[in-house]
């Protein structure tokens, strides 16, 4: 079974997004989105990383509604930011983030985390996993930004994956 239908999530999700697009429950719709769901999640199966650990399930949920949170403020803050900003300019600027983490998935998640935040863009992660650069739209006490940053997204996610 496994090996016919390697995703089953994906799958189902392949095959909604097809009548969804689609707008139509004619049968051939009905056939092609099927197919589709079958035939992709096998072909790309090897372009898939294995899963990787996940411990701590509750530090996860807790992360997941800070993020939430996080982002909602951090709009606003932006919001605040843009709007006040001929009195005010904001003080935009490059932060490097010294690294702890070391877990591919761990990286992975932080750099979705830190993608969805407003006002913050991952640039570079070093080649050795050491540090990473992000650009931030208003900063006042970059040490205080830093401790902060990984306070909130790479202790718990050091405890999530390592």
């Amino acid at each position: 079974m496994r090996r016919w239908l390697p995703a089953p999530l994906l799958s189902a999700a392949l095959f909604v997004l097809w009548l969804m697009l689609q707008e139509s429950l004619s049968p051939g719709h009905l056939l092609l989105g099927a197919v589709l769901a079958l035939v992709i999640p096998v072909l790309t199966a090897p372009l898939r990383p294995a899963a990787g650990p996940m411990r701590r399930p509750l530090v996860l949920g807790r992360l997941i509604l800070m993020v939430g949170v996080e982002v909602v403020v951090s709009a606003l803050q932006v919001g605040r930011g843009v709007l006040r900003s001929r009195r005010r300019p904001p003080r935009g600027r490059f932060v490097v983030i010294p690294l702890e983490l070391r877990d591919e998935h761990a990286l992975a998640a932080l750099a979705v985390i830190t993608a969805v935040i407003p006002g913050t863009v991952w640039c570079e992660l070093a080649p050795d996993r050491s540090a990473l650069l992000l650009h931030v739209f208003d900063v006042e006490d970059e040490a205080a930004f830093i401790d902060s940053y990984k306070r909130r997204y790479e202790r718990p996610l050091q405890e999530i994956f390592e």
